[in-house]
C-alpha cells in the first residue's frame, strides 16, 4: 500500500535532533514559555518575514485570539462581518464564530479553490471589517488585490495560512501580508509537530502584546490578569521540535515541487482535473487535490490498486450540523468542489518509484 501520508517515516529522518531536542528540554526543568519557545518564535518570525510570532496551542486558537484581540483594540465589534471562503476547512469557520463575528461565506475560484477579488467584492457590506483569506491545499491566495481592497476601505486581513507554511507571492510570503496570519502545526502539515500546535505571526507590535497575554490567561505578570484570557500556550517541547523541523523545511518544500510537477506534466487521464497553479513560488503542496467527477469510483479504483487517497473535504461547512442556520446559502461552486475532490500521495519521503506508480494506475483508470 502506498500510504497517502506516512508520519513514522517523516519524523524518523529527524530522529536523532529530535530525540536531542527531548533531552535538551527535560534536562532544563522548564516545560512552559521557556527559551525553546522564545528561539522557535524567533526563528519562525524571521522565516516569515514578520516582527513577532506567537506560539499558541493549534492553529484554531491562532485564528480565534486574533480576532478577540482585534475586539480589545476596539477594532472589531460583536455581530461584524468576516469573509472567508466557503470551501474551507471548518475551523476558519469556527474562529469566527467563538470570536463573535458574522461570517460570510464566499465561493471561490473554482480552479485554485482559493477566494477571488470578485467574490470578496460581491459580499462586502457596510457591515464587513475582516477578510480571512485562505491559502488552500499550500497555494497563496491573491494577496496583492485582496490588500490593495482592504487598505481601500479599511479592512482587516487575517490570514489563513494553516496550510502554508513557506508559500510566497513577489518574494513575499504567507503569514506576511495580513494584518496578522494562523498557523497550525499540526502532526501533517508541512511544518508539523509532534502533537498540536500553532503560531500566529504578525507586524503589529501592540496586538503581538496583547496576544502573549491572551494565551497566558490574560495575564503577562503571574496572577495580575488585564484581560479575560484562555490558556493556548505553545509547549516548549513542541517548540523544540518545530525548531529541528523548521531548518529542513525550505528543502522538503523542493521535494513536494517536484512530485507536483510530476504529477502536473505526466498525469493526462482527461477524466482527471489537475490544480492549477499560477507560479511554483505561491505553492507549497501541502495537498496534491485533484478533482473528478466520477470520484467515488476512482477512489475505489485507487484502493484496489493499493494507493491511499482523501478527501478534503467531504462536506463544506454551511451543510454541517453546526451551521445548519447556513444551509438554504446557494453555493453551487463550492458544492461542487467537494463533490469532485481528491487528494492523492504527496509528501517528501515518498520515492519517486511510488509517484510514477501513481501516474501509471491514474492514467490507465478507464482507459
Amino acid at each position: 500500500m502506498i500510504n497517502f501520508l506516512d508520519l513514522q517515516k517523516v519524523n524518523a529522518r529527524y530522529k536523532k535532533e529530535l530525540l536531542s531536542a527531548t533531552e535538551r528540554v527535560i534536562d532544563s526543568g522548564w516545560f512552559i514559555g521557556g527559551s525553546e519557545l522564545k528561539d522557535f518564535e524567533s526563528n519562525f518570525a524571521t522565516f516569515c518575514g514578520v516582527k513577532h510570532a506567537i506560539g499558541v496551542a493549534n492553529g484554531l486558537d491562532a485564528l480565534i485570539l486574533v480576532l478577540k484581540a482585534w475586539k480589545i483594540m476596539g477594532l472589531v465589534n460583536v455581530g461584524d462581518e468576516v469573509i472567508v471562503p466557503a470551501n474551507t476547512y471548518i475551523a476558519s469557520v469556527l474562529a469566527i464564530s467563538e470570536a463573535g463575528l458574522k461570517p460570510v461565506l464566499v465561493e471561490p475560484d473554482d480552479k485554485t479553490f482559493n477566494i477571488t477579488l470578485k467574490g470578496i467584492k460581491n459580499s462586502f457590506t457596510k457591515n464587513t471589517r475582516v477578510i480571512l483569506p485562505v491559502h488552500l491545499y499550500g497555494q497563496i491566495s491573491p494577496m496583492e488585490d485582496i490588500m490593495s481592497f482592504a487598505a481601500h476601505n479599511n479592512l482587516l486581513v487575517l490570514e489563513d495560512s494553516a496550510q502554508a507554511h513557506g508559500a510566497s507571492l513577489n518574494g513575499k510570503k504567507a503569514g506576511s501580508w495580513g494584518d496578522a496570519s494562523g498557523f497550525s502545526f499540526y502532526p501533517g502539515k508541512n511544518l508539523g509537530a509532534l502533537g498540536d500546535a500553532g503560531a500566529i505571526t504578525t507586524n503589529d507590535s501592540r496586538l503581538a502584546e496583547i496576544l502573549f497575554s491572551l494565551r497566558n490567561y490574560g495575564s503577562k505578570e503571574k496572577y495580575k490578569n488585564d484581560y479575560i484570557g484562555v490558556n493556548s500556550r505553545l509547549d516548549e517541547i513542541q517548540a523544540a521540535f518545530l525548531s529541528v523541523k523548521l531548518k529542513f523545511l525550505d528543502d522538503d518544500t523542493k521535494v513536494r515541487r517536484e512530485i507536483a510537477n510530476q504529477y502536473l506534466c505526466k498525469i493526462k487521464n482527461p477524466l482527471i482535473q489537475l490544480p492549477i497553479i499560477n507560479a511554483e513560488e505561491q505553492h507549497v503542496w501541502h495537498l496534491f487535490v485533484i478533482r473528478c467527477e466520477e470520484r467515488e469510483s476512482l477512489q475505489n479504483y485507487l484502493h484496489r490498486k493499493n494507493i491511499q487517497t482523501l478527501i478534503h473535504y467531504p462536506t463544506p461547512p454551511h451543510k454541517q450540523k453546526a451551521y445548519k442556520h447556513l444551509s438554504s446559502l446557494q453555493l453551487p461552486v463550492t458544492e461542487k468542489i467537494h463533490q469532485e475532490v481528491l487528494s492523492i500521495p504527496l509528501d517528501p519521503t515518498m520515492s519517486f518509484d511510488d509517484v510514477n506508480t501513481i501516474i501509471t494506475v491514474l492514467n490507465g483508470w478507464k482507459n
